[in-house]
């Protein structure tokens, strides 16, 4: 798979999971930090998008970990973590 399907579905699966106004798929860079002052998602956000994550790739994440943060730092990071712990090898 293409890492930039992976990052788009990524960006659909977070449109998908939460509501900000106005956002687009467009809108969110693969570099972009999700939380705090990049796209502006919080903890609550984080939970929805960490639980379609899971549903569609079936990956799991570590309740309270710190690896988690970075986890869901950015599209590029999920994706990352999404190849290694659901099999996906990625091309550039």
């Amino acid at each position: 798979m293409k890492r930039e399907e992976l990052q788009d579905e990524i960006r659909q699966i977070i449109l998908s999971s939460v509501e900000v106004d106005g956002l687009t798929a467009a809108d969110i860079p693969a570099d972009e930090h999700l939380f705090g002052d990049g796209i502006g998602l919080d903890s609550i956000d984080a939970l929805e998008i960490g639980a379609a994550l899971r549903k569609k790739y079936q990956v799991k994440f570590k309740a309270n970990s710190d690896e988690n943060r970075e986890h869901f730092k950015s599209v590029a990071t999920l994706a990352d973590f999404i190849a290694a712990n659901a099999g996906i090898e990625l091309e550039d």
